[in-house]
Formats: structure tokens, C-alpha cells, sequence
């Protein structure tokens, strides 16, 4: 069973969106990879900090979560140009950072 990159990490910061004491868990995928779950609100969330102007800590956040965006196919329902698009400081960070993952991507 395979896990995508940094799901232990992701795991930890996923928890910032769920009341104390709650757990999200990851997943297993029909490829058999594992994901972990709350990675979408967590984004949105962080997102939102982002376009607060908060930087540092939410930018490592972000990145960390693209590999799992990826896996579980965002970037292939909203393409990294959709991304990148418009006046959303925080959605084209992700953008930028999926499109420089995808662009290392060698799987």
C-alpha cells in the first residue's frame, strides 16, 4: 500500500479544521494509495489565511497539500490555468505550486 507523499505531515495539519478531540482519517484509494481526508477545507481554509496575508507557515501548508490534490484528481476537474486565473491571491498560490509540482512530476 502506497501513500502519497507527506500524508503523515498532512495529517497533522488537517486537524487545524476539525474541533478538538476529532480525528480525520486517511483513506484508501482503488489504486490502493493512501490519502488523507479534510485536505480540500484545510486548502480552502488556508486559502482564506492567505488572502489575509498571512504567509510563512500557510505557503508550507499549501504546498504540502498538493500531492494529494493531485491524487485525488482537483487539478484534472480545475486546471492549474484555472488556478492561476483571476484576482484570488491564494487560489494562484496553489496554482503556482501545483503547476511547479506537476512540471517535476516523473510518475
Amino acid at each position: 500500500m502506497k501513500n502519497v507523499e507527506n500524508t503523515e505531515q498532512l495529517a497533522a495539519v488537517n486537524q487545524k479544521v476539525v474541533r478538538e478531540g476529532e480525528c480525520l482519517p486517511s483513506v484508501q484509494l482503488k489504486d490502493g494509495s493512501r490519502v488523507q481526508t479534510g485536505t480540500v477545507a484545510t486548502m480552502l481554509h488556508n486559502i482564506e489565511l492567505y488572502n489575509a496575508g498571512e504567509r510563512g507557515q500557510v505557503e508550507d501548508e499549501l504546498k504540502l497539500a498538493i500531492p494529494t490534490l493531485c491524487k485525488i484528481g482537483l487539478f484534472e476537474l480545475f486546471s492549474v490555468e484555472e488556478w492561476l486565473s483571476g484576482d484570488n491571491l491564494g487560489r494562484r498560490y496553489v496554482g503556482e505550486c501545483a503547476k511547479a509540482f506537476l512540471s517535476n512530476d516523473v510518475s
